[in-house]
């Protein structure tokens, strides 16, 4: 007999690969499952969370307010976090750093630098000899630079959304400046990383604040493109954004929402703060003036004094922003004199003509950036809190045309909601409605490099050459590659800004560098020695520029080429099944087709992009420089290509054409609708030959011109030395928490000692052994408590726990006894009632047995006696002792009984009452007359010799093709388990009970 081989089911390690990875993921995110946004302003920020069952919220802060100051109070000991900072301000103002956000990304020598200088003498700055920035001197060993001090205001913030969100949190999107160039975007996205957070995209605050206005109004977006302009004057600066929203249709999703910005313009310093400082000025002036003949200090010499008037001033802006005048006034503004001036609206737009005259120049930059006109525009909504100003919207009003200015919007949260909107979609944990969003670039960047040309024979000089790389307006994020065909040996070139005429001087100024990087290549050589059989397709450079704006230069790759013949007889099994398998996907089998995926993301890339300006231009000159032929290769030099590109682009034409007529032909022929004739058969044996691509890494070293970036290990340090800080700001918030427990317990517990409860269950030397030890511990608390630490302190609040245990414990049974004892009283009436009825219950109708009703007497009996017996022995005790009868032990009763009750009653809901037995001489009886024919005709006449109650129990049918409709509904199962449903019931006659199978009970 032949052994029988059991074959095995093939295991399959990938699938519980993908189940582990998918698990692993799932396990993170459980950790992440809640996102913030940070609105970052000049003067305050917002931060908005999303979390499971909390779509997007604003967060409040631990004071209630849905804004918290960007104010730091830094000391030797301690610091101060927003309103409480804010405050500190006035004691301490040189420790007290706000509107720092001016010095992020600035070189000493910048003009902000000493704009910042002017505004708040108050504050040292000292000078970082490395990177040629600034650092705030606190003191001797206390200097911070202003990227730690914005981390520090980021780990708040992420503090405050943990608290609000009750989970941890490390994804964030943060909302910067449009003007922002690369050199302070870097300078956020440091600051983010001291702080711990992990930055998802950091997005324009105009792009963040049109987004929002598109998400609550999706519904009115259509394919006819709107414009809408946003006018955004904060604190610190003025933005100016035209939006356009359309629907697009995208790969992905269909048709969806789309906004692009167009056009963007901005100042600066025109804001709500300069006004302030204007309105300060003007108040200390008056301050001084009323006490010109007493030979007083001149009040700007105050830090203290001027801090309080800035405050001043900018509660006066507020309220001359609805009033025509108001009263300024200050106690014991300075030596103890106080300060009381009126103001009106009058006064205070005339110190400010000159900065509302510079109210509509974003706008004019803004539509000529877009190449719009104010026709265009439909609507103009106002962002900001300066926009509340009168005379600035009075002004843009005049410069815009328009009968009334858009106000339709949260001016202080909505960017603040459009990022917490679009950190929710970037995050892996939620999926949001597509929206898509496509940012322009503010400034243009280029790649300049230099190379050797053949004016003449024998005659060779420089040639500059400048490739535009990202032009201005053009949208992001997006990548670009750029060839350099003429270098066979190691060089570098030059990442800089482009053209920036739209800026004016003093905005050039403040601007800095507009050299960027400039990337040394090593290696190039050593390439052209590895291939030298190949012909070189250039030195291809990766560039991208993020959802951030952050450009970064992804790789640099040296590409060869060659034609490979392959026969058919050495073509495996495997390569015929990926080619079968790529055609049926769609691939292409031609010997043309690209096998590297460089070319095809250059394709990709080298498009013209949408809304780009000068996109045509731009793409001829990086397919000229991409397909110019190289120098030093085995094909012959071609001529100098003239300025333009075309015929660069023709040679490269002609030459694939020249390459590649027999792979191209049989395409075209099928593109056509016609098919070749069968070849013979000895040409189907020759296989056309085929490109081969090889690709070599090419070392790179960027050497950063605008402003180093910090090094690793001064970041590292940066980021332990916050996290010093961090701790200890949450050993002093533990240690004062205890101090306050134990303080608390103090008074707490010397008030309950007169309570008539407590001296109920204690006796008198008892109540004054407590109140000594209470004493004892208030005593050291004020005296030597503000030296304890949080240890000493917690085992002091144990040690006055444990003695007063006992007591506590008394009282609260005592207090608890009333209500549980009510409860069982309750529990074992009801359930002495319920086992009386269902001994009642009828032979043929009963569905518990003996045993069930038996052992519900035998619980109910127990716990009677029990009551009774506890209950019984408790009176006998004093109160002063320890009580018998505890709460704990009615509960467990009660649950005891209780779940006997339940058992009983779902047994008597699911169970079917049995079916009545018949007598087999009765007649049948008649259907009533209300019966319907349905009824009548589902009776079924058993064969003779067999009853209904005997008839043996089939199994439900199976479903066959036809025996549901199609368009049934599915079952909604609810709760985390799926339960088996339950056969229908057939229609019984009316008034007779239905019948139950014998083996349903």
């Amino acid at each position: 007999m032949a052994a029988t081989v059991r074959r095995q089911r093939p295991r399959r390690p990938a699938c519980w690969a993908l189940m582990t990875v998918l698990l692993a993921d799932l396990l993170a995110l459980s950790d992440t499952l809640a996102v913030m946004s940070v609105d970052l302003g000049s003067e305050s920020m917002k931060v908005a969370i999303v979390k499971p069952g909390v779509p997007m919220e604003i967060v409040l802060n631990k004071e209630s307010r849905r804004k918290t100051p960007v104010t730091v109070t830094l000391k030797e000991n301690e610091r101060f976090f927003g309103d409480s900072a804010a405050s500190m301000a006035i004691k301490n103002p040189k420790a007290t750093l706000r509107y720092f956000q001016q010095l992020l990304g600035k070189q000493e020598g910048n003009p902000h630098v000493a704009l910042y200088r002017a505004r708040f003498p108050e504050h040292e700055l000292g000078f970082d000899p490395q990177r040629q920035t600034v650092h705030f001197q606190i003191g001797p060993q206390l200097q911070f630079s202003p990227e730690e001090v914005l981390g520090m205001v980021l780990n708040y913030s992420r503090s405050l959304a943990e608290d609000f969100a009750e989970q941890p949190i490390k994804d964030a999107v943060i909302t910067v400046p449009a003007f922002f160039n690369q050199a302070e975007r870097r300078a956020v996205l440091q600051a983010a990383r001291m702080a711990g957070l992990k930055v998802l995209q950091l997005i324009n605050d105009n792009t963040a604040t049109a987004l929002s206005y598109g998400v609550f109004r999706r519904k009115d977006i259509n394919t006819t493109a709107q414009n809408v302009m946003f006018y955004d004057m904060g604190s610190g600066s003025t933005v100016c954004t035209i939006v356009t929203y359309q629907t697009v249709k995208t790969k992905e999703a269909g048709m969806q929402p789309q906004l692009q910005v167009r056009g963007v313009g901005f100042d600066r310093t025109l804001g709500g703060l300069e006004m302030e400082l204007r309105l300060r000025e003007h108040l200390a002036k008056l301050f001084n003036e009323q006490r010109k003949g007493q030979r007083a200090q001149d009040v700007r010499e105050n830090p203290r004094a001027m801090a309080k008037l800035l405050r001043e001033a900018n509660r006066l802006k507020t309220v001359l922003s609805a009033n025509a005048d108001h009263m300024a006034q200050i106690e014991g503004l300075m030596d103890d004199v106080d300060f009381k001036a009126k103001v009106t609206r009058a006064e205070f737009e005339e110190l400010c003509a000159d900065l509302f005259e510079r109210v509509p120049g974003p706008v004019q930059q803004a539509l000529q950036s877009a190449e719009m006109n104010l026709d265009e525009i439909e609507q103009v909504i106002l962002v900001g809190g300066a926009t509340r100003v009168p005379k600035v919207q009075e002004v843009l009003l005049k410069a815009v045309g328009k009968e009334e200015l858009g106000k339709n919007i949260n001016a202080d949260e909505a960017a603040a909601m459009g990022a917490v909107y679009q950190a929710a979609a970037l995050s892996k944990a939620f999926k949001v409605k597509p929206f898509v969003v496509r940012d322009a670039v503010i400034y243009p960047i280029l790649v300049e490099f230099t190379r050797e040309v053949e004016d003449e024979p024998g005659l060779r000089s420089l040639k500059h050459n400048k490739r535009v790389l990202f032009s201005r307006m053009g949208p992001y994020p997006q990548r670009k590659v750029i060839t350099f065909n003429r270098y066979n040996r190691d060089f570098h070139f030059h990442v800089n800004y482009g053209d920036l005429g739209f800026l004016g001087p003093e905005d050039l100024r403040v601007f800095g560098s507009q050299n960027l990087t400039t990337v040394k290549l090593r290696g190039v050589g050593e390439s052209f020695k590895k291939y030298p059989d190949y012909e070189s397709k250039g030195i291809k450079a990766h560039f991208s520029l993020d959802e951030s704006g952050v450009l970064s230069l992804i790789r640099v790759e040296s590409v060869f080429e060659t034609l490979v013949e392959d026969s058919p007889e050495e073509e495996s099994t495997l390569t015929k099944l990926g080619n079968t398998i790529s055609s049926l996907f769609g691939g292409s089998s031609a010997p043309d087709t690209k096998e590297n995926g460089t070319d095809t993301v250059q394709e990709e890339e080298e498009s013209p992009a949408e809304g780009s300006k000068d996109e045509p231009g731009e793409q001829a000159e990086l397919k000229e420089e991409a397909e110019a032929p190289m120098e030093g290769t085995s094909q012959p030099p071609p001529a100098e290509p003239q300025e333009g590109a075309a015929p660069a682009e023709e040679k490269a034409t002609e030459k694939e054409n020249e390459e590649k007529p027999e792979a191209q032909e049989p395409s075209q022929k099928k593109e056509a609708g016609l098919e070749a004739p069968p070849a013979p058969e000895e040409e189907k044996k020759q296989k056309p030959a085929r490109k081969q691509r090889m690709v070599e890494e090419i070392g790179v070293e960027l050497v950063v011109l605008d402003l180093p970036d910090l090094a690793e290990d001064e970041l590292a340090r940066s980021v332990q030395k916050l996290q010093d800080l961090t701790s200890r700001d949450l050993e002093k918030q533990e240690r004062e928490k205890a101090a306050n427990s134990l303080e608390a317990f103090i008074f707490e517990t010397q008030d309950k000692l007169y309570q008539p409860e407590y001296r109920e269950v204690s006796t008198e030397e008892q109540r004054e052994e407590i109140s000594g030890k209470l004493g004892a511990a208030s005593a050291w608390l004020e005296d030597e408590g503000f030296g304890a630490s949080t240890a000493m302190l917690k085992e002091k609040l144990a040690e006055l726990r444990r003695l007063c245990n006992s007591l506590f414990f008394r009282a609260e049974e005592r207090k608890r006894w009333p209500e549980r004892l009510s409860a069982l009283d309750s529990l074992l009436n009801h359930s002495s009632m319920f086992l009386k009825g269902a001994r009642l219950i009828p032979e043929m109708e009963q569905v518990f047995t003996e045993v069930e009703m038996t052992t519900l007497e035998k619980v109910i009996n127990e716990t009677w006696a029990w009551k009774n017996a506890t209950v019984a022995e408790q009176a006998k005790l004093p109160a002063t002792e320890k009580p018998v009868l505890l709460s704990k032990d009615i509960e467990a009763k009660m649950m005891a009984l209780d779940r006997e009750v339940q058992y009983l009653l779902n047994k008597a809901k699911f169970t079917k009452p049995r079916p009545r037995p018949k007598d087999k001489n009765a007649t049948r009886a008649e259907p009533p007359l209300n019966a319907s024919a349905s009824d009548q005709a589902e009776k079924v006449i058993p064969p003779a010799g067999q009853t209904e109650d005997t008839k043996p129990i089939s199994e439900p049918e199976k479903e066959t093709a036809g025996s549901e409709p199609a368009d049934a509904e599915p079952l909604e199962l609810e709760g985390p388990g799926v339960v088996p449903a339950e056969p229908e019931q057939e229609e019984q006659p009316a008034g007779q009970k239905p019948t139950l199978k014998n083996d349903e009970l």
